[in-house]
């Protein structure tokens, strides 16, 4: 049996839920006073969550970031709808595309 996978994904991020965080993540520090998931290189707008007394974002050597919300998280972004994400643990990743030059961030 197939366990479902809670995911979102708005624009070049994509957010999934886990069950920890690892011990030695680092908390990062906020941008204007807002979590930055993502800044976009094509209009410079960015994913963010304004709410920072219940949600922080934290990063592990290897580069790895992840969320942990307390409370529900509204991920808002100029270009996309705004998405609601459930209190809880999650893993966030910039999704990437290949191309023959080499494998980057998808531009949003």
């Amino acid at each position: 049996m197939q366990k479902n996978i809670l995911q979102f994904r708005q624009g070049d991020v994509l957010i999934t839920a886990v069950s920890s965080i690892p011990k030695n993540a680092k908390k990062l520090a906020l941008e204007d006073g807002r979590i930055v998931l993502a800044h976009g290189e094509v209009t410079g707008h960015a994913h963010a969550i304004a709410d920072v007394e219940h949600v922080r974002m934290l990063e592990v050597d290897n580069g790895i970031r992840y969320l942990d919300a307390s409370m529900d998280a509204f991920l808002r972004h100029e270009e996309h709808g705004e998405i609601v994400i459930p209190a809880g643990r999650y893993r966030v990743t910039r999704q990437r595309e290949y191309s023959p030059e080499a494998i980057r961030n998808v531009a949003d």
